[in-house]
């Protein structure tokens, strides 16, 4: 068995899961297998990647319902650890790393001789530019590491699953990311939870293209209508990382909050009334949200 597992979690978007695996199997480094997360999709996603299925490189798994985002994650973090793999990398079905996205990765690792948390490639949109939805959390303090600046490495707090790498011991120590999220949050929530312990870095060199739909990031405000029932499960997940960093971070929520009511009350797309209810009711049961981090043991080999 090859060291590092690729997870790709997908969902009724097989033409885009199609060409990240192609990506994939472009990289310049080839020791790694592939395992895709399928969320039960509903688009003949498995008989679309049959004939890749087939190549002994790529692994294929049907979670049985749709878990959501944060759920394939959970489920693909897990399987990686029972098979016995010793890095994982994880991404979405619309990332597609460039060539040399894992082999900088890899330098990463060498170059920190394995001491980080996590590694979080560079993400960007189809014109070139930084993506905004995948924008990482930079470490206030990281000018005490600028020993790694000349080799593209920046200190970050948190950073997004377009990307991720980390090894399998680590999630043995903190345990799985949380599926009870759904969606939004919980690469937030996750990569928080790493960096406390271990310093975790972006890595510039190691660049991804991440084809969302447009480069708006999530902003309600904004939103038209379409996507708010996202961001009642946004706000509330948001409390769980807000509690988690203490005072500051509850303080620091309070305030988006409110911030956030006064934006969509400035702005001019409509549902206002029902944008501030999600913002505020959202809120309020995040306080009573409280999953549990679930652990896992990684199979040791032989």
């Amino acid at each position: 068995m090859k060291p590092i597992c690729a997870i790709v979690v997908t969902y009724n978007r097989k033409k885009l899961l199609r060409e990240s695996i192609e990506s994939l199997q472009n990289q310049t480094v080839n020791n790694f297998d592939i395992l895709v997360v399928d969320n039960a999709s509903t688009d003949n996603t498995k008989e679309y990647i049959s004939d890749l299925i087939d190549n002994q490189q790529i692994l294929y798994e049907n979670t049985g319902a749709n878990l959501g985002g944060s759920g394939g994650f959970n489920f693909g973090l897990k399987a990686a650890c029972e098979r016995g793999y010793q890095y994982v990398w994880l991404m979405d079905d619309d990332t597609m790393p460039t060539p040399t996205a894992l082999a900088e990765l890899l330098k990463a690792d060498q170059l920190l001789d394995g001491n980080y948390g996590y590694l979080a490639s560079e993400v960007l949109f189809t014109d070139g530019q930084p993506c905004k939805m995948n924008g990482q959390k930079i470490y206030k303090k990281w000018p005490d590491e600028s020993q790694y600046i000349k080799d593209g490495l920046v200190r970050t707090i948190q950073a997004t699953f377009v990307s991720f790498f980390l090894k399998t011991s680590t999630i043995e120590e903190v345990g799985l990311s949380y599926k009870e999220f759904f969606i939004w949050g919980d690469d937030m929530e996750y990569s928080n939870r790493i960096s406390k312990r271990h310093p975790s870095y972006l890595v510039g060199k190691s660049i991804v293209i991440h084809k969302t739909k447009d480069n708006n990031g999530s902003n309600l405000s904004k939103d038209d209508g379409s996507k708010l029932w996202r961001y009642k499960l946004a706000y509330r997940n948001e409390c769980v990382i807000a509690r988690s960093n203490g005072l500051y971070g509850r303080c620091f929520q309070f305030a988006k909050v409110n911030w956030n009511i006064i934006k969509v009350l400035r702005s001019d797309q409509p549902y206002k009334l029902k944008k501030i209810w999600i913002i505020i009711s959202s809120s309020i049961r995040g306080i009573f949200f409280r999953p549990k981090i679930e652990y896992v043991k990684v199979k040791t080999k032989g």
